[in-house]
């Protein structure tokens, strides 16, 4: 999911985003290791390149979930396996649905969802998380969700809520159509039918879309926001992430959402949104962050939970986000695999684990977040 065009955020802002650094870290496989204290049982190795600290992993470690931080997992995998001998971490990007499913019957150490768990589903993880734990939300990794399209000599395009909402709803059928028209002055719209399609799978990248257009355009979208099953009738269906971007890559006069880096990808064109504020937002990695920073915690005690301003018409706020959480027993997890899980979640909320996301199309967490989730890790149990 590659949330940028061309430039990362810059680590400027404080108390806003961390953002820098490069798509492959080649130093994470550097020589220059040196051997630290175990911890927990297991090696505790740590490259001086780059600062993994292994704290006493060990062994293979399962997780599942969301494919809409897949290209991130992938970065901090391959690093975190490059300075920790011995381990395996095996993430399967099968949809936020699956990876909850999976979680709630204990075969994964942990789930990657994009969205916050349901209250029956906390309830579920009780049944797993032993001595009174639950599953709690801890948001890792954030970005735009970009309506990527096909459609020959238009490179530019500007939808709104409402235009966005009734595609997808197949009340909007011609790209033609009046309402594309007065947003796209000048643009050569063909007489064609668009092509929309929509994710076949569970995924909680339907399920922000929802958000989006239930809030921005509620007239619109009347389907249910919560719903990670796609809602509405018409289009056609394609498997995860890479399924609805290789059918806009592949079919002319269509249309999907997804996550950025799969739309860059395939050098998709992605759609501007008009938010009213002066000027179309583009989906960017930096103007996603100005939306993502303004998020606030409704999760309580160790679970971080946020609530994003779908309706936002900030200068530059791009509307259409996701936050990625990565979700683990607070307490009760299992013993073979607790040191494991904690020294990788360490890793991917420390400032270099965040550093990676902008140059591989993801926003980092604003600050004040990135500092809680520090806090909580180390204190799983």
């Amino acid at each position: 999911m590659k949330l940028s065009r061309k430039n990362g955020l810059r680590a400027s802002a404080i108390g806003a985003l961390v953002v820098s650094g490069a798509l492959v870290l080649s130093a994470c496989g550097s020589d220059n290791n040196t051997e630290t204290p175990a911890k927990d049982g297991g090696t505790a190795k740590t490259s001086a390149a780059s600062n993994i600290d292994c704290a006493g992993a060990k062994g293979k470690l399962l997780a599942a979930g969301s494919s809409a931080q897949r290209n991130a997992m992938d970065l901090w995998v391959k690093n975190f396996q490059a300075a920790c001998e011995g381990v395996e971490i095996n993430y399967q990007g099968i949809g936020s649905g699956g990876g909850i499913t999976k979680f709630n019957q204990g075969q994964v150490a942990f789930a990657g969802s994009d969205s916050a768990l349901k209250d029956e589903e906390v309830a579920e993880s009780q049944k797993i998380c032993t001595g009174g734990g639950k599953g709690v939300n801890l948001p890792m990794v954030g970005g735009p969700i970009a309506i990527a399209y096909k459609l020959d000599g238009v490179d530019n395009l500007v939808l709104d809520a409402s235009t966005i909402a009734k595609i997808f709803d197949n009340k909007i059928t011609k790209w033609n159509d009046p309402a594309i028209t007065k947003l796209n002055p000048g643009a050569k719209l063909p007489d064609s039918a668009i092509q929309a399609f929509h994710r076949s799978d569970e995924s909680g990248t339907t399920q922000n879309l929802g958000k989006y257009l239930s809030t921005a355009a509620p007239a619109d979208w009347k389907h249910d926001p919560k719903s990670k099953s796609w809602p509405a009738q018409g289009g056609q269906a394609a498997n995860g992430s890479s399924g609805v971007a290789t059918a806009v890559k592949d079919v002319e006069g269509s249309i999907s959402y997804m996550e950025l880096s799969y739309a860059e990808a395939n050098k998709s064109s992605t759609v501007s949104i008009a938010t009213g504020a002066a000027a179309p937002v583009a989906a960017t990695t930096e103007n996603a962050s100005k939306a993502i920073a303004a998020a606030k915690v409704k999760g309580t005690g160790n679970d971080v939970a946020l609530s994003l301003d779908y309706k936002t018409k900030a200068e530059g706020a791009y509307p259409i986000v996701l936050v990625t959480y990565e979700i683990a027993c607070d307490k009760g997890n299992k013993a073979e695999t607790l040191p494991t899980l904690k020294a990788f979640l360490n890793y991917t909320v420390s400032e270099e684990g965040q550093k990676v996301l902008s140059d591989a199309g993801y926003a980092p967490l604003p600050a004040e977040i990135a500092a809680k989730v520090r806090a909580i890790v180390p204190t799983l149990s």
